[in-house]
């Protein structure tokens, strides 16, 4: 893989899990103390650089934490904090919960995101899979607002882009 178009990836374990009523990030996984160890292991093989998002740092292992920049719980405010935490202009964001987005996945996101402005985004049968994709830090103005406005609807954000 080309390292220059891998450059730095996301990985969303800020979440409240409440419909697993335990954080997942910090279940085991495989031969991982933690499925957020596990990804940051296998995701820094393929990018240059991996961070984790999240409320806080609550791993038992050595990476980089960009916390959120709000007390609320959405994806909205990973981005925000992101794209205002460090000085990128694109990033692959992953859900701590995805451990089977392999690189043909991703090779395939940036390969279709030449011809995307803002955003680009994995789909599945259920529909779209916003924490699966490619951001552009052009969005942070939008983002931003919507935020300001109380609104965490990150589809919502999708949709106007």
């Amino acid at each position: 893989m080309n390292s220059e178009k891998f450059r730095v990836c996301v990985i969303f374990a800020g979440g409240k899990s409440s419909r697993m009523g335990e954080d997942k990030s910090l279940l085991p996984f495989g031969t991982f103390s933690s499925l957020a160890e596990y990804q940051y292991n296998r995701l820094s093989n393929i990018f240059d650089i991996v961070y984790i998002s999240a409320k806080s740092n609550k791993f038992d292992f050595d990476a980089t934490i960009i916390e959120d920049c709000s007390n609320d719980s959405s994806p909205l405010v990973g981005l925000v904090s992101i794209f205002e935490a460090i000085d990128i202009d694109e990033v692959f964001i992953l859900s701590v919960d995805a451990p089977f987005v392999d690189s043909t996945i991703i090779e395939k996101l940036y390969t279709d995101a030449l011809s995307f402005k803002d955003v680009i985004v994995t789909s599945s049968p259920n529909g779209i899979e916003p924490l699966c994709g490619i951001y552009r830090k052009s969005i942070l103005p939008k983002a931003r607002e919507y935020l300001d406005d109380n609104n965490h609807k990150l589809q919502a954000l999708l949709k106007e882009l």
